[in-house]
């Protein structure tokens, strides 16, 4: 049977054996074939799927919304409205934790050039400390 173990594709993708047999017990990929020893052997689809999972991953998509994405890619036409719905929701967190980061980088600013002016205590561990959230 011609394909790569899971040594082979953990190592070329950057993925945990573990991880690949994660996502084979929650049905993200389907069954990888296996060698009569029971080895997984993956082929090119299995590949080209976790690569997929892979970068749908880094665009923050979460495991459940990539099973979603990856049954829309049997059909890219019919699903081009749920996509585009799926896609720009992610892009709306994505901007409100845009914005959250930017208020947090303010304040760390702020925190800094007050420990930087401050001759008594330390503002940062004050702010820290206090009971606002």
């Amino acid at each position: 049977m011609n394909g790569m173990h899971i040594g082979e594709v953990s190592t070329l993708l950057g993925i945990s054996a573990d991880t690949l047999r994660y996502y084979e017990k929650i049905q993200l990929v389907p069954t990888i074939a296996r060698t009569g020893a029971g080895i997984r052997v993956y082929v090119e689809r299995d590949l080209s799927r976790l690569r997929f999972i892979k970068r749908a991953q880094k665009m923050q998509f979460s495991l459940r919304e990539i099973a979603a994405l990856l049954k829309m890619r049997e059909d890219p036409q019919h699903a081009r409205d749920e996509v585009r719905l799926l896609t720009g929701n992610k892009l709306d967190e994505i901007e409100e934790r845009l914005q959250d980061l930017q208020v947090l980088r303010n304040e760390l600013r702020l925190l800094l050039n007050l420990c930087s002016a401050s001759k008594d205590g330390c503002p940062i561990i004050e702010r820290i400390d206090s009971k606002e959230c």
